[in-house]
């Protein structure tokens, strides 16, 4: 069962003037699209496990004929998500494939810094750019270094000082150069747990009187970890840097490309594709600033927000209120990527 909620365009102009509709369970909208665009975490699992309802839900996806393809904030390879997903209680046979922030921006890197450059001094000796790498502790599957290895004859850099740009790939460690187990790491403190930014604006603040550029590989700000906790993500370091004046490059959702390389790999008109997902600003923007339909899924990020209870189905009113205090409207509302 489901039913519909006209909401009101904002006088202030500060809302869109759409409607959207609130669904007990995905079920319905099985019939109103031919593919999927599924976000995963918060979506379609923690991080550690599959959540309640969604392998089957996808499941009945591919048995039905629908087209499944990720698209993901998340540092990793396109390859390497794909491989993740049979731990997760997921079949990977069924989805078309894997979009992922961090592989456009190893794309991105491999393209603008990882070619071999010349000396400063006219030299034909080649150099080899270097990155101020902000990642995640090892050990760490898969290694901070799989990424380092897609984005060409770069190093990691020992300093600031000895950096020519900024990678920022992951939110709780800056790496030094060296294999896993030997580099040095040296800890953003309890950012990854509270956003406490004491220890990363000091090292943002050196790289800003460099002019450094900084390639942000997960946009995201928050996610919502296992044991139901919030982690704090590169996305807000990367933003962070942004206000102090310097300069970002961002891969991932909400930017359009994202959406549109999975409608391309999907082979579907866009009237015919839906995306999920459970962020307002990454997933719900990145869909609407696309002109694709989009499912947002309550029971993630912005449940507490809501107020809601895991599995349930949200206030309108609620609702409401959220979409217009991040001015963002979904097509659809469910509480879970659940059948039932």
């Amino acid at each position: 069962m489901y039913h519909d909620h006209v909401l009101m365009s904002d006088t202030t102009g500060s809302m869109p003037d759409t409607a959207f509709q609130i669904h007990s369970s995905f079920r319905p909208l099985l019939s109103e699209y031919d593919g999927f665009i599924l976000d995963q975490f918060g979506v379609m699992h923690n991080g550690s496990h599959g959540l309640d309802g969604a392998a089957e839900a996808v499941s009945t996806m591919s048995k039905l004929g629908k087209k499944i393809i990720i698209l993901s904030n998340s540092s990793s390879s396109s390859e390497a998500t794909v491989a993740k997903l049979p731990r997760l209680g997921f079949d990977p046979d069924v989805f078309v494939g894997a979009v992922t922030s961090g592989e456009e921006a190893g794309h991105f890197i491999r393209s603008e810094y990882g070619t071999l450059g010349t000396r400063e001094d006219g030299g034909t000796t080649a150099v080899r750019r270097k990155a101020l790498f902000i990642t995640w502790a090892t050990p760490k599957s898969p290694s901070p270094m799989d990424f380092i290895a897609k984005c060409g004859d770069i190093d990691i850099a020992s300093s600031v000082e000895d950096a020519d740009f900024i990678i920022c790939h992951g939110a709780n460690v800056v790496r030094g150069p060296g294999p896993d187990g030997t580099a040095i790491e040296t800890s953003l403190g309890s950012f990854p747990m509270d956003g406490n930014m004491d220890l990363i604006d000091p090292i943002l603040l050196k790289c800003k009187e460099r002019n450094l550029t900084m390639v942000c590989a997960n946009p995201d700000f928050v996610m919502v970890k296992p044991d139901g906790t919030r982690g704090h993500m590169p996305g807000k370091i990367a933003k962070r840097y942004e206000e102090m004046g310097g300069t970002v490059s961002y891969f991932g959702k909400p930017h359009v490309p994202h959406f549109e390389a999975c409608i391309r790999d999907l082979g579907l008109p866009k009237d015919r594709v839906a995306h999920v997902g459970d962020s307002l600003h990454h997933d719900i923007a990145g869909a609407n600033a696309s002109g694709i339909p989009c499912v947002f899924v309550a029971g993630g990020v912005h449940r507490e927000e809501l107020g809601s209870h895991l599995g349930e189905v949200p206030d309108e009113a609620a609702l409401e209120k959220l979409f217009e205090k991040h001015g963002e409207v979904p097509t659809h509302v469910v509480p879970m990527l659940k059948l039932d």
